[in-house]
């Protein structure tokens, strides 16, 4: 397990930075009523889809399974792989690196993309199809933000909620803010380097990997980061 990033020193605290309010989501599932019985069609339904079925078959998993690390694969390589019978498609489709996609219409290229190429490759394997309830049924996302009781004013009260927040929460704003809202980075380190001003704990904090963790060691990564930070205040000179 890699260790948290050493902070370097960083400029002092803004005078007057706006509190960190902590949210939280509940993620709800809904039907679209869209099925892919063959590989065509699941190239055609990926570039047309709403983003929030994307963002569901690629992250739903992280909560339900957020002990587990590595994380699970995306669903669309699993049914590939499992009910489609195509291990070759399957394993590329399960590359496909999120980190690497700043937003929703990124990945949803590389997706789509992947599966086209894949067909333009080896065209008999557009006559695979799958039987009646073995579909691959697309699944959209509805996010209901609520805040929680914990807010920050200061990185002693960060650190403090830190401790207490759910880890719906934790996924909330590691996740959701970047990938979803379109935010070029996590929350947390937004409001460490924009209203803080400490930019090195800023930075510290975007590198951490969320997708290489579950979300208990991102949090302990996250309190060690920040109390890092506060001993280095605390230390004359430092």
């Amino acid at each position: 397990m890699s260790q948290p990033s050493t902070v370097p020193a960083a400029a002092p605290e803004a005078a007057h930075p706006k509190t960190f309010q902590f949210s939280t989501s509940l993620v709800l599932q809904e039907s679209t009523g869209l099925r892919a019985s063959t590989l065509p069609t699941l190239a055609k339904l990926l570039r047309t889809v709403p983003d929030s079925c994307i963002y569901y078959h690629t992250h739903h998993f992280l909560l339900q399974h957020h002990y587990l690390t590595p994380e699970p694969t995306n669903d669309f390589a699993y049914w590939v792989s499992e009910v489609l019978g195509d291990d070759r498609l399957g394993e590329r489709l399960a590359s496909i690196d999120v980190r690497e996609h700043s937003s929703l219409s990124s990945l949803r290229a590389a997706l789509a993309d992947t599966v086209s190429g894949y067909l333009t490759q080896r065209p008999a394997v557009r006559f695979r199809f799958v039987g009646a309830g073995e579909e691959f049924f697309f699944i959209k996302s509805i996010h209901v933000v609520m805040p929680t009781p914990y807010t920050a004013a200061t990185l002693e009260e960060f650190a403090h909620a830190l401790r207490q927040v759910s880890i719906r929460s934790l996924y909330f704003h590691m996740f959701d803010a970047r990938l979803r809202v379109g935010r070029s980075t996590n929350d947390f380190a937004l409001w460490a380097g924009e209203q803080l001003g400490l930019k090195g704990l800023a930075d510290a904090i975007a590198r951490l990997d969320p997708y290489a963790h579950t979300l208990e060691t991102l949090r302990a990564m996250l309190l060690a980061l920040v109390e890092a930070q506060l001993a280095r205040r605390e230390v004359p000179n430092a």
